[in-house]
């Protein structure tokens, strides 16, 4: 059988889908009760959904995992068996297991189970290792226990379900939990509630987002950063509404396909209107507000356009699902002879504006045509000819998901890796023949004739909040410099020299620099403790020989102490890092910092 796409070795994915097992047939033993349903393996572990009359403890979880050294010490065999329908019926009534008739339902023949040992079975396609002695019983971990839907529909049975993960050695699996203690570390939602950059207020319903100043600051520097990469890369911005008539969804196709993940409609002077849940519907009308000429081609509309989508409870998490979002959409209209060009500029404006924050290594996949797909043969091939050519030009590596396309046409997604390894989802380039069809959209060719242009869908964020919780964890909220919600933090160490420190934080403001005052009247280790854990990234020590010399004993989180420093060079410096989006301040030679 051919394992489904992963970045996972085979064997690793046999182990884990092997423990998966293991692990059901434990928790049967402890709980006779217990009906399995689905146990699949998964990028990261495995786990397996049971409905079981009680809940499942951290205990239960101590007790399951001992059965399940247990079975892996008796190297029981895992075999393969092919039924037929019939009989793998007659096994599972007589094992009282509706879950699996229903999923059997959905099965053609042959039917295949995989046995453990002579007491326990499973419908299953495999493939998992020989024996369950080709287990490590020291390379695995039960971590935790969430609810789950049967089927994922929150109008079904509501299941337990039990994640671990499995590796070849204890080595892998001690790195997997250093791992996972460091993406706690990094969580953006602790970080966000630490540094006071946003929150989610129940009050105003699951999913929304609400900027404090300090977070709203750094988004605002983000889309002012975006903006002026985009006018330099020869795009004009849109700014359109969040909510039309109910028409225009009918006439895109996002009402008969996209349903399920809009928000209900309402009722307006007697007309239906639904929120938006994607811009691309606005930027086709603006393209359609007037007859286009050949010579106009390619147009480049970009914006930040909030968009709101229905998730369900069980999937939100901080910033990275939400039901209200911003999306960095753009959209170029162009010729077909145009597509290559205007990918690889598409290519170069990804790579400068990820690369601003940091993210510098890829990995990138080309999605072709699926079986159900629109568009003429010739229009697919020149599409995905122009995306292959920009990729070769741009000189970046890529994998072919054969089929994976989109059904209105080929696209490229664009994967970030960050400081700990993780790979995140974000940009993505689409072509579009589906929405200059049904919106009939024209420009006059060369010959006279009326052509349908075709349509380039792009994002780079994916959406502002999401990137900025991706980016908070791979700067685990020690940002750099020109991006810190807080440049610079003065720390008047007397009442005395507060005068001093006034007019060093009004000439830093007039300057740009994001500057504040320490008024607190705490102990000089104290306000440096402070400003540490609130990852301040210059502090500004200010005693009596800084007022008197007019300088500032800086210390910085990243370059440590950097000594006494003129004003007049960390305004320079300052200002020199802002403009150049840098980490750190570039600074002349220091004298020793006086002690305080």
């Amino acid at each position: 059988m051919e394992l489904p796409k992963t970045s996972q070795s085979p064997q690793l994915l046999k182990i884990r889908h092997s423990m998966s097992h293991v692990m059901a047939m434990a928790v049967q033993q402890l709980f006779p009760k217990a009906r399995v349903t689905i146990g699949p393996w998964t990028e990261t572990g495995f786990y397996y959904d049971f409905d079981n009359p009680e809940p499942f403890t951290e205990a239960d979880l101590k007790a399951i995992k001992k059965g399940m050294i247990k079975i892996i010490n008796k190297k029981l065999p895992l075999e393969r068996i092919e039924v037929s329908r019939s009989e793998a019926e007659e096994k599972i009534k007589a094992q009282n297991e509706p879950y699996k008739l229903e999923i059997l339902e959905g099965l053609q023949e042959p039917i295949t189970l995989y046995t453990l040992g002579e007491e326990w079975w499973d419908l299953c396609a495999g493939p998992h290792v020989e024996h369950t002695g080709q287990l490590n019983p020291k390379a695995f971990e039960l971590e935790s226990v969430a609810g789950a839907y049967w089927r994922g529909d929150e109008t079904k049975a509501q299941l337990q379900r039990i994640y671990g993960t499995a590796f070849e050695s204890a080595e892998q699996l001690a790195e997997h939990r250093r791992r996972i203690e460091e993406a706690k570390r990094r969580d953006h939602r602790r970080i966000g509630t630490d540094l006071d950059l946003f929150s989610i207020e129940d009050e105003a319903g699951a999913g929304l987002v609400f900027w404090h100043p300090r977070g709203a600051r750094m988004r605002l520097l983000i889309e002012e950063f975006w903006r002026q990469a985009h006018f330099a890369g020869g795009y004009e911005l849109l700014y359109t509404p969040h909510v039309a008539d109910i028409s225009l969804w009918k006439t895109s196709g996002h009402l008969d396909f996209y349903s399920e993940s809009m928000f209900g409609p309402m009722q307006v002077d007697e007309r239906e209107y639904q929120l938006k849940p994607m811009n691309c519907p606005f930027h086709v009308l603006t393209y359609a507000s007037t007859l286009r000429s050949y010579r106009e081609l390619p147009i480049r509309w970009a914006e930040l356009g909030t968009v709101y989508r229905y998730e369900r409870p069980g999937v939100m998490h901080g910033l990275m699902r939400v039901r209200g979002f911003t999306q960095d959409d753009a959209h170029v209209f162009c010729l077909p002879e145009q597509i290559s060009d205007e990918i690889l500029r598409i290519l170069d404006l990804t790579e400068e504006i990820l690369s601003t924050f940091d993210f510098t290594n890829y990995e990138i996949n080309l999605s072709t045509r699926p079986e159900k797909s629109i568009g003429e043969d010739s229009v697919w091939e020149l599409a995905t000819k122009g995306l292959i050519e920009a990729l070769e030009r741009k000189g970046w590596a890529y994998k072919i998901d054969e089929g994976g396309g989109a059904f209105y046409g080929p696209k490229i997604d664009l994967k970030i890796e960050d400081a700990i390894g993780r790979m995140w989802q974000c940009s993505t380039i689409q072509l579009d023949f589906n929405l200059p069809e049904r919106f009939k959209l024209e420009y006059v060719a060369a010959d006279g004739s009326r052509q349908r242009p075709i349509m380039i869908h792009r994002a780079i964020f994916g959406s502002l909040e999401r990137f900025f919780g991706i980016m908070t964890e791979n700067y685990a909220g020690d940002f750099p410099f020109w991006l810190a919600p807080e440049q610079v933090r003065l720390l008047p160490v007397t009442d005395e020299v507060m005068s001093y420190a006034e007019q060093t934080r009004e000439q830093l403001q007039q300057a740009g620099v994001r500057c504040s005052i320490d008024r607190s009247g705490d102990r000089l280790g104290k306000l440096i403790r402070t400003g540490e854990q609130q990852k301040i990234p210059l502090l500004a020590v200010i005693g009596a020989q800084e007022a008197e010399h007019r300088t500032l004993s800086l210390r910085s989180r990243l370059q440590g102490d950097l000594g006494a420093v003129e004003l007049d060079a960390l305004l320079k410096a300052a200002i020199s890092a802002n403009s150049q989006r840098s980490a750190t301040l570039d600074l002349p030679a220091a004298t020793p910092a006086a002690a305080p």
